[in-house]
C-alpha cells in the first residue's frame, strides 16, 4: 500500500494528540491524587470505589451512633446514681423517723424532706437528652411520670389517709430503644423503666409521707417501710449492673468499628488513590516520549516541494 505524505502527517498528529491525552490523564492524577476522574476511564475501579465509599460511610455513621449511645447510657447511669443516692436518703430518714423518741413535729419535718425527695425522683424519671425522654421506652416524646397526678395523689393521701392508684400517673412502656452499632447489630440503650420508676415506687413514697403525717403511726409501722425502700434501691442497683455489662459490650463493638473503618479506608485508598511516585515517573517518561514524537513529527511534516526545490 502506498503511503503518502498526508498519511504520515495525519498519523503523526494522531499520535501526538494521543500523547497529549495521556499526559493530561497523568496530570489529572497528580493534581487530584486519584487514579481516575471519570468512571469511563476505568469502570471496575469506579464500581469498586462506590462500594468501598459506602462501607466507609457506614462506619462513620456507626461512629455517630456510638456517640449517641454513649451519651444516652452515660446520662442514664448518672441519673440512676442520683436515684440511688436519693433513695438512700429516704431510707435514712425513714430509719430516723422509726425512733420512738421523735415527736410529731420532728416527723413532720422529715415528711417534708421526703416530699421534696419524691419530687426530685419525679424530675429524675423525666430526664431528657437531645429533647428525648430516656426512661419511657420507645415513647421518647412524652414524660414517663405525670408530676401533677403524683402531687394530687399525695394531697389526697394526706387528706383522706388512703393512697390512690397511680397506674395512670406512671408509664408502663418497657420497649427497648435499639441503635445499630454494626451491620445488623442492634443494642438497646435504655433500661427497663418499669423496674425502677414504677407506680409502686411513688405509691410507697406517698405511704411514707402519709405515715409520717399521722400521729397515731407506730414506730413498727414506719420500720416496715424501711425494707420497702431497700427493695427499690435493689431494683436500681440491678438495673445499673445490667447497664454496666451492656456498656462493656458496646466498648468492644466500638473497637470493631474502628478496626473496620481503618480496613475500609485502606481498601478504598488502594483502589482509587494514585501512587504519586509512579505518577511522577510516568509523567516524566511521557514528557520524554512526547518531545521525541514532536521532534520526529517536525521532520516528517516539515518537508514540502519548495524545500526540495531549494
Amino acid at each position: 500500500m502506498r503511503t503518502t505524505q498526508m498519511m504520515l502527517a495525519n498519523n503523526t498528529l494522531r499520535h501526538i494528540s494521543s500523547n497529549y491525552q495521556r499526559m493530561g490523564q497523568i496530570q489529572d492524577q497528580l493534581s487530584t491524587g486519584k487514579k481516575i476522574t471519570r468512571a469511563s476511564q476505568d469502570p471496575v475501579v469506579a464500581m469498586n470505589g462506590m462500594r468501598y465509599r459506602t462501607q466507609v460511610a457506614e462506619m462513620e455513621q456507626f461512629k455517630r451512633n456510638l456517640s449517641e449511645t454513649y451519651n444516652w447510657m452515660e446520662t442514664t447511669d448518672a441519673t440512676l446514681d442520683k436515684v440511688t443516692q436519693t433513695l438512700h436518703r429516704v431510707r435514712e430518714l425513714t430509719v430516723q423517723a422509726a425512733n420512738d423518741s421523735y415527736t410529731a413535729d420532728q416527723r413532720e419535718n422529715i415528711r417534708k424532706e421526703v416530699s421534696q425527695l419524691r419530687d426530685h425522683l419525679v424530675g429524675l424519671a423525666n430526664t431528657k437528652i437531645n429533647n428525648k425522654f430516656i426512661f419511657n421506652g420507645t415513647d421518647t416524646i412524652n414524660p414517663p411520670v405525670n408530676e401533677a397526678a403524683i402531687r394530687a395523689a399525695q394531697e389526697q393521701a394526706l387528706a383522706e389517709g388512703e393512697v390512690p392508684s397511680l397506674e395512670n400517673a406512671v408509664s408502663t412502656n418497657d420497649q427497648n430503644v435499639n441503635i445499630e452499632l454494626l451491620k445488623g447489630v442492634y443494642v438497646p440503650v435504655n433500661i427497663n423503666p418499669t423496674t425502677v420508676f414504677t407506680d409502686k415506687l411513688f405509691s410507697d413514697l406517698i405511704k411514707i409521707e402519709q405515715a409520717l403525717s399521722n400521729p397515731t403511726t407506730s414506730s413498727a409501722d414506719i420500720s416496715a417501710l424501711i425494707d420497702v425502700v431497700a427493695g427499690h434501691i435493689d431494683n436500681v442497683v440491678n438495673e445499673r449492673a445490667e447497664q454496666g455489662a451492656r456498656f462493656n459490650r458496646i466498648e468492644m463493638i466500638e473497637n470493631r468499628v474502628w478496626e473496620q473503618e481503618i480496613i475500609a479506608k485502606r481498601i478504598m485508598s488502594n483502589n482509587e488513590d494514585a501512587d504519586f511516585e509512579k505518577v511522577i515517573i510516568d509523567l516524566t517518561t511521557q514528557e520524554s516520549v512526547h518531545r521525541a514524537a514532536l521532534a520526529a513529527g517536525a521532520r516528517i511534516i516539515q518537508p514540502t516541494l519548495m524545500d526540495f526545490l531549494r
